[in-house]
């Protein structure tokens, strides 16, 4: 079985533990905030004063979670980056590649973000891609048989098919409103036949498996972020649309397929 070293000297090690429990934390608060209030996209009231322009909002709260990792490898690092590093470090960056120089400016309509919103998820995309990035490119060394390791694999698999799920995903509900439209439909198509929140599932499995390729505390962190964040989240989506189309599907599942 493949070994890997983490963390190469004891305060590194501290940090990045103290980091990781602290974006699990950050997490937990969050999922419990959001049982009471959640105000993002077609759930924002006209209550919340404060809004910034969608796009402007996705690509400024996003772009830190790119521009930290590729600082770090390109300024930060002191050692040659072993190749399982650098694919893990790629897989991250390939992620927020898209999700802040894309999609952002792929929206079509969308509410306001709310200023608080926006705040979190920035203060989430620092300390997260610090941590990511910190631990890939400074502190993780793998062996370079790790990427024969069937934790790798099946973790890098799991990256793989929760990112085109969640790619998708995002392309059926992009592609609902015809030019013009402004209404809300109901999603068809890919796994929004089976569950309500198809790209918020892939995107957990992406992490997910992110996490298992890692196979460290810090992946691990952001996983179980995603997932507390983005369960809430799937909920009040499969709510609102039973309580606005009397014709939603009562067989489709919230989150995973044919269970929850």
């Amino acid at each position: 079985m493949s070994r890997f070293l983490l963390y190469v000297d004891n305060e590194s090690e501290f940090l990045i533990k103290v980091l990781s429990w602290l974006l699990m934390l950050l997490g937990g608060c969050i999922f419990l905030y959001r049982q009471i209030n959640l105000p993002y996209g077609r759930h924002v009231t006209d209550a919340y004063r404060f809004r910034i322009n969608v796009k402007v909002a996705w690509f400024f709260q996003e772009i830190p979670a790119l521009a930290i990792p590729l600082y770090f490898f390109f300024r930060v690092y002191d050692r040659p980056l072993l190749l399982p590093n650098q694919l893990l470090l790629g897989m991250f960056i390939c992620h927020y590649s898209q999700r802040s120089l894309l999609f952002p400016f792929l929206i079509r309509g969308g509410k306001s973000t709310p200023l608080s919103t926006f705040a979190t998820a920035l203060l989430f995309c620092i300390c997260n891609g610090y941590l990511q990035a910190m631990n890939l490119v400074k502190h993780a060394v793998y062996t370079s048989d790790w990427i024969t390791d069937p934790r790798f694999l099946t973790g890098s698999a799991l990256w793989f098919l929760g990112l085109l799920v969640n790619l998708h995903s995002d392309n059926i509900l992009r592609n609902l409103r015809k030019p013009g439209e402004t209404g809300y439909k109901i999603p068809q198509g890919g796994l929004f036949e089976y569950v309500t929140a198809a790209n918020f599932f892939g995107e957990i499995v992406e992490w997910m498996g992110f996490a298992v390729a890692c196979w460290s505390l810090p992946s691990t962190a952001f996983a179980v972020f995603t997932f507390l964040m983005l369960v809430t989240r799937a909920v009040q989506h499969h709510r609102w649309y039973l309580e606005k189309f009397e014709d939603y599907p009562k067989t489709r599942k919230i989150l995973i397929p044919f269970m929850y």
